[in-house]
Formats: structure tokens, C-alpha cells, sequence
């Protein structure tokens, strides 16, 4: 038995909610045909709509605010995960390819050779039409590691790797999470804590990046020590070079 659209707690016709909403009617119809929005109820020769389509539209102005696609606003929104749009940042501010050298003085050609090997990927991977605050924050540290004796190649190759561990590592971490790694853990259970999680995702994402650096900080001062002491050993610079 299909279910029914509950009649909602604000009531009005779609003229109403296009002059309260600042859309047109015709904006109105064409989300409903993309299925940007809920069905409205049916009275009589009207269709009624409710709270539940002016949060929607609110919820499509901010998203096409920070330029996401049609297709990446309906992702989102049809999602059964509140909060989601969390995990992809708020408002920021824009920038094109030429934007991200001018403001980094990364050279041009690094840049694209980043672009190249995942490191600095296309908006549109992620919905978007531009460049944001955290690839402009990326690639002025790119300009810090340049200045302090990092070559072009060197950085290039240590994109390439990070990029492809940690394509692997999220891999895993979304299949666990997924609960596809471990056949004795409660389905509903993991449903529950996905959509916890979704949910809070303003303070999810900035706990898991100090968890991140810190494990990454660990992992540098460890493999760091083991160099010294393998170079005391063979009587080889730090990092094997021989002296």
C-alpha cells in the first residue's frame, strides 16, 4: 500500500509558497519534476504545500550558494542522512583554476601536474563548479614546502602516494563502516550509527582529521627514529644515502 503525504502544518498553494520561498512557480515545477522536492497533498483541485517544501528550498538556495550541480543538490537531498551537506562544508569562498596560482604562486605547471595525480581534483568530482577555501589552503602549503627545499618532482611523486594510500585506507574505512568487513556486527545497528554520524558532521570530520594528524604526526616522528638509528648503523645518511 502506497503511503500518503500527511497533510502539512503549513498550509498553501503553490503561488503562496513561490512569493514566500522568493522562486517562481515555474522554478517550483521543474524541482518537483527532478524530484528535488516531497509531493505536496492533494486537496480538491489544489496541491498543498507545507514547512517541509520551504525548508527544501531553503536547503537548495544554500547548496546552489556554495555552486553544487543539480545532479550533487539532488544527492543530498534525497538522501535519508540529515546533515549530510555537512560533510561537504559550508559557504566559501570560489575560485578558478587561475584563481588557485594567483593567489598560491604555485607555478602553473605543478599545479596541473597536482590536478594530474589527485592531489588537487576537479570540483565536479564533487558536485561543484569551482575551487574552495581548502584547495587554495592545500596548495599555499605546496608554496611553504617548495620554499624550504622541496623540488617539484619530490612533491609531485609524494602526492601520487599519498593520494593512492589514502584512496585505499577510506576504502576501508567505508566498507567497515558499511559493515561489510565484519559479518558478526548488527546491521540495524550500523544504520544507526551511519545516521548518527551523518548527522553530526560538523563535529565529526574536524575530530577525525586530529585523529588523522595525529596518527600521521606518529608514524613521521617513528619511521624518523628508525632512520637515525639504520643510518648510525650502516654509516649512511639519514633516508639511506650514502655519504
Amino acid at each position: 500500500m502506497t503511503e500518503q503525504p500527511s497533510a502539512p502544518t503549513v498550509a498553501m498553494r503553490i503561488d503562496e509558497l513561490a512569493q514566500r520561498c522568493r522562486v517562481t512557480v515555474d522554478t517550483i515545477r521543474y524541482y518537483a519534476r527532478e524530484k528535488l522536492l516531497p509531493s505536496p497533498v492533494a486537496a480538491g483541485r489544489h496541491k498543498i504545500y507545507g514547512s517541509e517544501h520551504i525548508e527544501r528550498l531553503e536547503r537548495i538556495r544554500d547548496l546552489q550558494e556554495q555552486r553544487f550541480s543539480l545532479a550533487a543538490i539532488r544527492a543530498i537531498v534525497c538522501s535519508d542522512r540529515p546533515g549530510i551537506d555537512g560533510i561537504f562544508g559550508g559557504p566559501e569562498q570560489q575560485f578558478s583554476m587561475a584563481d588557485l596560482v594567483e593567489r598560491s604562486h604555485v607555478p602553473a605547471d605543478l599545479v596541473a601536474s597536482l590536478g594530474e595525480v589527485g592531489l588537487l581534483p576537479d570540483p565536479a568530482e564533487f558536485g561543484r563548479e569551482t575551487y574552495d577555501d581548502a584547495d587554495l589552503a592545500m596548495l599555499r602549503s605546496v608554496r611553504e614546502l617548495l620554499d624550504i627545499g622541496m623540488t617539484p618532482a619530490i612533491l609531485e611523486e609524494l602526492a601520487r602516494i599519498y593520494v593512492r594510500n589514502f584512496a585505499t585506507l577510506q576504502s576501508e574505512v567505508h566498507a567497515m563502516l558499511a559493515g561489510w568487513t565484519r559479518s558478526d556486527w548488527d546491521p540495524a545497528e550500523m544504520k544507526a550509527v551511519q545516521v548518527k554520524l551523518t548527522a553530526s558532521s560538523e563535529r565529526l570530520i574536524p575530530a577525525v582529521d586530529r585523529l588523522l594528524n595525529y596518527v600521521h604526526q606518529r608514524t613521521v616522528q617513528r619511521l624518523t627514529l628508525e632512520a637515525i638509528r639504520t643510518a648510525a648503523e650502516t654509516n649512511t645518511g639519514v633516508g639511506g644515502i650514502k655519504r
